[in-house]
């Protein structure tokens, strides 16, 4: 499953690759993203753990009547894990970049939790406080 999520990584088609260069090092809104993820005997194109989010993009061969079945199945099985599927096309991507990435980000905001801040630094203000207090 790791050799195919490399290959899918290597191999990305146009519209991956474009939405890949807005989704990657934390571009949309400092979200984290990773691409090409196996999930169950699944590889998803994209996901975001902190708002249990997984991104589909879709070619022609998924229009299909079979490939809407097993869309389906595919999405049934992720979403029965805790996440949430979002598909686009990849005409979407090409042609109508920006209301994808407002889609997402809608998505992402109501999904994702309250941002903590990081340990090391949550440390530093509880020593901090200590030392302030009588």
């Amino acid at each position: 499953m790791r050799a195919n999520a490399r290959a899918l990584r290597r191999d990305s088609t146009d519209a991956e690759r474009i939405l890949w260069s807005e989704l990657r090092a934390g571009r949309l809104n400092g979200t984290s993203f990773r691409r090409q993820v196996p999930i169950e005997r699944y590889v998803a194109d994209f996901i975001c753990h902190a708002a249990k989010l997984v991104i589909e993009l879709d070619g022609g061969q998924h229009f299909s009547d079979a490939g809407e079945r097993a869309d389906a199945r595919r999405s049934a099985a992720i979403e029965a894990k805790g996440f949430k599927v979002l598909r686009f096309s990849n005409l979407d991507v090409m042609t109508n970049r920006a209301g994808v990435l407002e889609t997402i980000a809608t998505t992402i905001a109501e999904r994702a939790p309250t941002p903590a801040l990081p340990r090391r630094r949550e440390r530093e203000q509880t020593v901090s406080v200590e030392k302030k207090q009588p």
